[in-house]
Formats: C-alpha cells, structure tokens, sequence
C-alpha cells in the first residue's frame, strides 16, 4: 500500500511515541493507517458457508476475512486494541443494512454471539459484543431504529473452537447457548415485532450462527438474518452467492 509523506511523517512519531503499527499492514504508527482506512469495504455480500447448516438464515458479511480486515479483526479481538472498534462496527453495520435491506421497515435488535465467560474473563474485554452495540449505534446515526442487546449466555460444557472442523464445531456448539428469562423480558418491554439480527466477527462453518439462532428461536424469536464483520472464502453450492475469504477462526 502506498503512504502519503505527510502520513509518513506522522506515523512515523506515532511509533516513535508510542511503539504502535497498524493492524492492517503493519506500518508504523496509528493503529489503522490511512491507506488501509481508505480500503476498507463500504458494502456488504452474502456470506454461505459450504455445507451450509440446515435452516440458517441469510448470513451477511462487508469482507472477505484476509489481508488488512483479518489483521484488524485479530487486534481488536486477542489483542485488545480498542481503536479498531469504530472502523470494525462500521463494517459491521454495513452488512446489517444489507441484511435488512428487502425486509419491511421497523426496529432493529442485534444479538452478538455470546463467548464463553472465562474467555471473557481473560481477555478482560468482550470484543464481540463492542461491536455489536457499536453498529447499533452507528445505524442509530443513520435513522434506524436499532439496539444491540446481548441476549444469550453459553452454557457449561463447550470448548474453544480453534482448530475445530464444521463437523466438531457442530457437535461443540448444539444446545451450547440459551436466552435467560430476563432478558428475554427485556426484548418484550422494548420491542414489538422487531427484527432480530445476529451478530458475529467472522462467519466460517456457520453453525455458530446457527446455534445462535436455535436458541433463540427456541423462546420464541424470530431471527431475521446473521451478519457479521468479515467471512472465510468456502465453496459454496451452485447457484448461490460469491464466496468471500479464506482462515479459521476461533468463532
């Protein structure tokens, strides 16, 4: 990528400064450089793994999941840079709007896809869920009438998805997740006949999504659509969409 001199240059006290390079590329300095700032995606595309988990609604994601997108969603999610925040729930955003963009207008809930609390516990940071109610806000700015609400917790028992194949995964994650009373309460007192969106960094295998969307289906929701930062390039069927991009993961 190529850097303008007047970014050079202070980027280059930013490292001095600060010891700091971007997520994406590596230069020295600011945490998201200019160049890699400008390249991010501002549209959404279908997301289908391959296979693709029985009933899982419409995924969406803005990226493929390589190059300066993977960098930035690596940084904010295990090494905590929270300046990437912002440019990440844009991208999210993103692919909510185009989620929703052929259904009937009307509030919007965003659901992140729960981490396991001891993993929560050691990275002291829920990156996921700072996404999701950073795109939230972002769609709020825009008009819609959009929350995020963190509605599933994960019961004991599943592990860490690394490494994982979709087959493993699935067996991992079934009846993993499940919407407490309260909070399902809380949705009631809020919304009426919202569309509900789930919410994740990155799709691989989908049954993360998937499981998501049982549980939450499961008391009764209507799920609407997935979406999601980024998404692994997988073959997908004939006659559907363009795959997007190539890595595991952890969720």
């Amino acid at each position: 990528m190529r850097h303008h001199p007047w970014d050079e240059l202070a980027d280059a006290a930013a490292d001095l400064l600060l010891g700091g390079r971007c997520a994406g590329c590596a230069h020295p300095g600011r945490v998201l450089c200019p160049a890699c700032a400008a390249a991010l995606p501002t549209d959404a595309r279908p997301a289908w793994p391959d296979p693709v988990p029985a009933g899982l609604v419409p995924p969406w994601a803005a990226a493929e999941y390589a190059d300066a997108v993977r960098g930035l969603v690596v940084g904010h999610k295990e090494r905590r840079l929270v300046a990437l925040r912002d440019p990440l729930a844009r991208l999210l955003a993103q692919a909510v709007a185009a989620a929703l963009a052929d259904l009937p207008d009307g509030p919007v809930v965003l659901v992140p896809v729960p981490s396991r609390p001891g993993v929560v516990r050691g990275r002291g940071y829920d990156p996921t869920g700072r996404l999701t109610a950073g795109a939230a806000s972002r769609l709020r700015r825009t008009g819609a009438d959009a929350i995020a609400l963190p509605m599933l917790r994960v019961r004991r028992g599943s592990v860490d998805q690394a490494g994982l194949d979709a087959g493993e995964r699935a067996r991992n994650l079934a009846g993993s997740m499940h919407c407490p009373t309260e909070l399902l309460r809380r949705l009631a007192a809020r919304r009426d006949r919202a569309r509900i969106v789930v919410c994740d960094d990155v799709v691989t295998t989908g049954v993360t999504l998937r499981e998501a969307q049982r549980a939450l289906e499961a008391v009764g929701l209507e799920v609407a659509a997935a979406a999601a930062v980024a998404a692994t390039r997988r073959r997908i069927p004939t006659g559907g969409p363009s795959p997007l991009s190539s890595a595991d993961p952890e969720d």
